[in-house]
């Protein structure tokens, strides 16, 4: 067996964008002229991102739980194994679990050409989040 490591340890989900208990496993970061990057993110139940967008928009595949998923002035969407959500560039959301089921993702974004691949808004009101 020839196995791959890649050298990335699981990593908190930092505060400046998620709320509550969020681990990432990096997937792949991008060696120049490569700008996608990927992780799968696990998140604890009712554990989320706050608002954010992405330069060139973000593909979400839903692996474990039952996630949840809102665009800016949209209703939010349950998501559960299986399902693809596609984020448009430059559109505002948040994304996690629901409250009380844990739920991983795959999630991959690419980097403009500044590499900038997310843009962290503010963190979720209570009455923002349905719990």
């Amino acid at each position: 067996m020839n196995v791959i490591r890649n050298g990335f340890e699981t990593m908190a989900g930092p505060a400046e964008g998620f709320t509550g208990d969020v681990y990432i496993d990096v997937i792949s970061k991008p060696l120049p002229p490569a700008r996608i990057m990927g992780g799968v993110v696990h998140f604890t139940p009712g554990a989320h991102t706050a608002w954010h967008s992405h330069p060139l928009g973000q593909t979400i595949f839903a692996t474990e739980g039952v996630g949840l998923v809102q665009r800016e002035g949209g209703p939010v969407e349950e998501i559960r194994p299986g399902d693809r959500v596609h984020i448009e560039p430059g559109e505002k959301h948040w994304h996690g679990a629901a409250p009380g089921c844990f739920h991983s993702q795959i999630a991959y974004q690419a980097a403009d050409e500044t590499g900038t691949h997310t843009t962290w808004g503010s963190h979720l009101t209570e009455d923002e989040y349905p719990g």
